[in-house]
């Protein structure tokens, strides 16, 4: 095997670890049971998956923000509380049907991975679900409850994005953060603020 051969199957494999180390993991608590023997048939599995069911290969960032993805963490739970909160309070208001829509959201930094992430955030909090992805274009449809008016929409779309911005903060690659840090000093100098 040629160095260049040697280092590209190298590179693979780096590149494979961190998803290999989750569907161990899955496997485990699939089985509930972290043993050897779970780790060894958990590591068979996932070798076997990821050679017999063959998908691009995802480059992770590399870069990841502790202070930015703690935050990101209580942040989340907090909205998960909030929006079950919400959609509970709309489906016993009788008076009212509570109103829903499809909305396109076009992502501003998101490369597939991050777009994954948003889509899957924006999914898991309650009172919305994410119902396309179009990932030429970068953007992600929602159903989302609780809209009534376009302004309702508008706050639906800025929340998306702000978690888009949230994930870039987290572990975006370092050229997604410096064009969100761009953006958002453009919008600072602009004197409207950006949203956090």
């Amino acid at each position: 095997m040629s160095p260049e051969n040697r280092r590209s199957v190298l590179h693979g494999i780096r590149a494979q670890l961190p998803f290999l180390a989750w569907l161990v993991v899955l496997w485990m608590l699939l089985w509930a049971q972290f043993t050897v023997l779970s780790f060894v048939t958990g590591l068979a599995v996932a070798v076997f998956v990821t050679r017999v069911f063959r998908l691009p290969t995802v480059e992770l960032s590399g870069r990841i923000n502790l202070w930015y993805a703690a935050l990101f963490v209580a942040q989340f739970l907090f909205a998960i509380v909030q929006g079950a909160l919400s959609v509970t309070v709309q489906v016993f208001d009788f008076r009212r049907q509570p109103g829903a829509a499809i909305i396109a959201v076009p992502l501003r930094y998101a490369d597939d991975l991050v777009m994954t992430h948003v889509a899957v955030v924006s999914s898991l909090i309650p009172g919305s679900l994410v119902v396309e992805a179009d990932r030429d274009r970068r953007v992600l449809y929602l159903h989302v409850i609780g809209v009534r008016s376009r302004d309702d929409v508008e706050k639906q779309r800025a929340g998306v994005l702000r978690w888009e911005r949230r994930i870039v903060r987290a572990l975006g690659d370092p050229a997604q953060y410096r064009a969100l840090r761009a953006d958002e000093r453009a919008s600072t100098a602009s004197g409207s603020g950006g949203a956090r």
